[in-house]
């Protein structure tokens, strides 16, 4: 078909160019402060596990290194990809410092990449340390913490269900494992929301991750305390990660 003599697809190529344009700098696709500031108060206060109750309701963290041990007992070695994923962090959040530690180290992150056949038994045995414990989903990580910060994560991660899933699950157990353990289907920017279909650390969760990793956030910060510095932590945020 033409159009005046020209061709359809190049007539329309401008308009459609700047539709796309229109489309992704509308107001209504920027981050607004309120929309991250809500993500933040989802994620870092509360969490999944609801037996957690009051205990969820303040800030947590790691205060020291974050010693990550990579367990593969998969099929197919993983290694590669999660050291890959696990060696990008501290230059994406600042405030953090991780190591990958060998066996006879002490981690105080553990992460085991396992087939979906051995997913079970890993969560009871490795995690839950209960031979009746459930296990639900195809991922999880499961954390200690006190007021005075984040002691110990544990990861499991389902290696042989494609490699979206693994990715997806990779990113969001470890970023969790971090401190933010709760999650929001209203989050559509978000790995922290199982409904969304994210494979990559987002820009929304770069903000989250770095403003809890700001000194001015402190471990077993209530909500109301937190507020109080959370504007100006925002901003600063922003303007570092030019976000």
């Amino acid at each position: 078909m033409l159009l005046g003599n020209i061709p359809t697809r190049t007539k329309l190529k401008p308009i459609f160019v700047g539709l796309l344009a229109l489309f992704f700098c509308s107001p209504a696709f920027a981050l607004t402060d309120e929309e991250i500031k809500r993500g933040f108060n989802l994620t870092v206060f509360g969490s999944e596990i609801a037996s957690l109750g009051l205990q969820s309701r303040y800030v947590h963290k790691f205060c020291d290194e974050v010693k990550f041990r990579i367990h593969n007992l998969s099929s197919k070695n993983r290694t590669r990809s999660v050291r890959r994923f696990i060696n990008t962090l501290e230059k994406q959040i600042a405030g953090l410092n991780v190591r990958i530690v060998d066996d006879g180290e002490r981690a105080n992150f553990n992460i085991y990449v396992v087939n979906c056949s051995n997913y079970k038994q890993t969560v009871r045995e490795k995690v839950e340390r209960r031979r009746n414990a459930q296990t639900l989903g195809k991922c999880l990580v499961k954390s200690r913490f006190s007021r005075a910060g984040m002691i110990r994560s544990d990861a499991v991660i389902v290696s042989n269900e494609g490699e979206a899933l693994f990715r997806r699950c990779l990113i969001e157990e470890i970023l969790q494992g971090l401190g933010p353990l709760n999650e929001n289907t209203s989050l559509d920017r978000s790995v922290f929301n199982d409904t969304s279909k994210h494979t990559r650390f987002t820009k929304f969760d770069r903000l989250i991750l770095n403003m809890l990793y700001d000194e001015r956030v402190k471990n077993g910060a209530s909500p109301r305390s937190v507020s109080k510095v959370l504007d100006e932590v925002l901003s600063d945020t922003r303007k570092r990660l030019g976000l």
